[in-house]
């Protein structure tokens, strides 16, 4: 009986709906004695009104009786306070959000009362008003259809004149805000992704189609502050601020590039034009191309691996046909073409303003883009007289630019380059025309092409088909391609002499000469190599038919280059390790190369794997250093192995030819010590004839008495240091397990007793360890080899173990040269 005097009163019932709109009538004005009311009003009326979509018809019901959205207006508009909108704003987002009933979200939307508070003039000042402001607009696009959107439009003889969401929402689409801008662009598609008709002819007209043309102009900036963080000495950046500012910028890049394809996709006519030109006009012609042919550092233009970078990302992301294919039409033209004044001017002597970049002015953002009388203007590229960059100018037309960077640009520049020409492989919206003209067109296309061609009666693609490789195309260029060539000249006054009889066999054979002349190089790294091998089987997936003789030679020359660097790592510091490692590498080489995509996203251009064992982080005279070499030579080795094999027609193996192990021999030292084919271990037992006693200190002033051992079994090795049995004389227990590979025994020159040896870890964790040198400087203090210094009893203890070093590092090494014989041989 007692408990019901202090049963709580039920919050959720119609007389408290009731109550609160009563009391927020009598407001007057809002002031700092009732302020905290009116919000407890607004919050409450929100709850309630939530409560009663779900439960019960009548809370909506009273709420339209009593338009308490009007009462919402004139709160507003006798409001003074801050904290009172962003209250106001938060009850609308709640009751958008939570309604279910489409009735209540008609009614909401059937008035002018939501777009009172669209445009009403809040203080955007305050960031927290901004925010919740911006959620307000959010929730309305997210009851969007087509049925509600009509509510919150003005027309005029069947014409949208006004569509206040919209137009408010977008002058925040550039806020320095990241959330914001998030917000607005998912306001925005859920308005595109609706699919009115009337609606997006509203969008797409003028002044509303300034924005995409801004959304351009915007991603152009992140484009040239993402050039300021990548800089020509990318590969020697240290420290983790750097990367992680990259990484920032390349995220930000690619979201934009995102967004834009996603409003691509929503399929509004004339937007995809509109993007497709201003990509064009505003960074891809002026910026990108021209940034091909020459490094630049004047913080305005590009360089050669960012251009590299965003061309890679614009044609993956933004899936546009016409995008797509003007690219590729425009590596093909010629050089001069895009420069016909500037340049000619600059070769007469003139000074040239390399500033100007494009005739659109970039202090008007609202200005409409133009594309049937916009002339890109392209800053001259002959401006440097540098010798490294001789190679870059000599080229006839972009594409050759591209080619040259395979076979003379540094490592970034190679990666970049394959990645382009993978991208466009890849980029399903290009014509095969295009890839024929660009001599990435993959035999198994190719043969398709010239068989159609053939099979529909054409006597061009029976005689190519059946015709030798060196055999000119009489047909030329495909329509597809005349078609955007065409195009440069008409909408982007980009004229182009693309010689329309020449064969694309010549274009193809630059391109292979290129991959082939890649594999010869000794200064790139392994993985740029590996994405060149995955590029080459792409182009020749199942013929060896297109390797000339100077091929076959150039690449059997190289593979005997690297199986020299690979006999060298079999008396190296890892050799115990060498069989393992070529056989996960030849794994994953053959599947990096057959997959059929390349391994890894656009950004890795940006984070070359090169010189990650700089002296600071990781000593060269490290066992982790030449763990590092070793995995490098044994990559590109595996690649090369693996292209003889694919060059001489034959099917690719899953596992290396290497031999089984062989049985210990009888007389060995590990036989005579008792050790079986598993090796020692901590607390093993063994006997110690061959033993040489010995002092250790592994602490300071704690010198200890062992019995030094070196012992090999197969490929593997190690020094044993054993304490003996006082009991049992020559046995003893294994105490002190080190590996025996890379050692470096030394006996010191002032004390003939005294031998110092390197002690490195039994494995190596270097898998990815390069990719960021910052993230080894972390690690540096375990990068550290051991030293150990046994002192023997006289010389002739010191020099028995030094040979016995020696002997078993000479067993161990001539197993591992054995096992790789048959991997080694270059006809294998």
């Amino acid at each position: 009986m007692w408990f019901s005097f202090w049963r709580p009163r039920d919050r959720f019932t119609l007389d408290e709906l009731r109550n609160l709109v009563d009391q927020l009538m009598k407001i007057q004005v809002v002031n700092d004695v009732n302020k905290a009311f009116v919000i407890e009003a607004l919050r409450s009326i929100a709850e309630l009104i939530t409560y009663g979509d779900q439960h019960d018809l009548n809370f909506f019901e009273f709420f339209m009786e009593k338009q308490v959205m009007g009462e919402f207006v004139r709160i507003l508009k006798v409001n003074k306070s801050v904290i009172v909108s962003v209250q106001l704003l938060q009850t609308m987002s709640i009751m958008i959000q939570n309604l279910k009933s489409d009735h209540s979200i008609y009614y909401l939307f059937s008035n002018e009362h939501i777009n009172f508070l669209i445009t009403y003039p809040f203080d955007f000042r305050n960031e927290e008003l901004l925010s919740y402001y911006i959620s307000f607009l959010r929730a309305i696009s997210g009851k969007l259809n087509k049925n509600t959107i009509s509510l919150l439009v003005k027309t005029e003889k069947e014409e949208i004149v006004a569509f206040p969401l919209y137009v408010e929402a977008i002058r925040f689409a550039f806020h320095e805000e990241g959330m914001i801008r998030t917000a607005v662009r998912a306001l925005t598609l859920n308005i595109y992704h609706v699919g009115d008709i009337y609606v997006n002819k509203y969008i797409a007209t003028t002044p509303h189609d300034n924005y995409f043309l801004n959304l351009v102009k915007f991603f152009r900036e992140h484009c040239i502050s993402l050039n300021g963080l990548v800089s020509p000495t990318t590969e020697s950046q240290v420290g983790p601020e750097s990367s992680s500012k990259v990484l920032s910028a390349v995220d930000e890049i690619e979201d934009n590039l995102y967004y834009l394809s996603d409003v691509v996709s929503a399929g509004i006519p004339d937007v995809g034009t509109l993007i497709t030109d201003s990509m064009l006009k505003l960074l891809i012609f002026p910026m990108l191309l021209p940034a091909l042919r020459i490094e630049v550092s004047d913080g305005k233009k590009l360089s050669s691996v960012t251009s590299l970078y965003l061309l890679c990302c614009i044609l993956r992301i933004l899936k546009i046909k016409d995008l797509a294919n003007t690219v590729a039409a425009a590596l093909i033209c010629s050089v001069e073409s895009f420069l016909p004044n500037i340049e000619a001017k600059h070769l007469n002597g003139f000074t040239t303003d390399h500033d100007e970049e494009s005739h659109v002015d970039d202090e008007k953002p609202s200005e409409n883009l133009d594309s049937s009388s916009m002339k890109v203007s392209i800053p001259s590229l002959s401006t440097s007289s540098s010798a490294q960059h001789n190679c870059w100018h000599s080229a006839s037309v972009l594409r050759d630019a591209l080619i040259s960077y395979i076979t003379s640009g540094d490592d970034m520049q190679v990666v970049g380059s394959l990645s382009v020409l993978a991208t466009f492989l890849q980029t399903k919206e290009l014509n095969e025309s295009m890839l024929d003209a660009l001599g990435i067109l993959p035999q198994r296309k190719q043969h398709k092409k010239l068989l159609l061609k053939a099979l529909v009666g054409e006597d061009t693609g029976e005689e190519q088909l059946f015709a030798s490789e060196n055999c000119i195309s009489k047909d030329g260029s495909d329509g597809e391609l005349n078609i955007y060539l065409q195009r440069l000249k008409d909408q982007y006054e980009v004229s182009c002499s693309y010689e329309v009889g020449e064969s694309p066999h010549v274009h193809r054979r630059l391109v292979l000469d290129a991959l082939i002349g890649l594999f010869c190089r000794t200064s790139i790294s392994a993985d740029a190599l590996w994405d060149g091998g995955w590029l080459l089987r792409q182009l020749l997936p199942y013929s060896e038919t297109e390797f000339n003789t100077h091929h076959l030679q150039s690449l059997k020359d190289s593979f005997t280059k690297r199986c020299n660097q690979l006999v060298e790592e079999q008396r190296g510091s890892w050799p115990d390790l060498l069989i393992q490692v070529l056989c996960d590498e030849w794994r994953k080489c053959k599947r990096a190369i057959e997959a059929s995509s390349p391994r890894k996203e656009p950004k890795s251009i940006l984070f070359p794997k090169k010189k990650s064992s700089s002296s600071d982080v990781i000593p060269v005279e490290s066992s982790f250093a030449a763990g590092e070499t070793m995995y490098e030579r044994v990559k590109v080795f595996v690649l090369l192995h693996q292209l003889q094999i694919f060059s001489s027609g034959r099917p690719l193996p899953d596992q290396p030819p290497i031999l089984p192990p062989a049985d210990i021999p009888e007389v060995s030292r590990a036989k005579s010590e008792g050790l079986n084919i598993i090796g020692p271990k901590l607390s093993t037992e063994l006997r110690l004839d061959d033993a040489v006693p010995c002092r250790i200190a592994f602490e300071r002033g704690k010198e200890r008495h062992f019995s030094f051992l070196a012992v090999s079994i197969g490929i593997s090795g190690w020094i044993l240091l054993a304490e003996e049995w006082p009991q049992k004389p020559n046995y003893g227990t294994v105490r002190v397990v080190a590996p025996l590979a890379g050692c470096n025994p030394k006996i010191d020159e002032r004390h003939a007793r005294w031998l110092h040896l390197r002690i490195r870890p039994s494995t190596l964790t270097l898998t990815e360890t390069a990719k960021n040198s910052a993230s080894l400087k972390l690690k540096s203090k375990s990068l550290v080899d051991g030293r150990w210094t046994l002192a023997f009893k006289d010389e002739a203890s010191c020099k028995s173990a030094l040979t016995m070093i020696q002997e078993e590092i000479d067993l161990q090494s001539k197993e591992v040269e054995r096992r790789l014989k048959p991997l080694l041989s270059v006809e294998s």
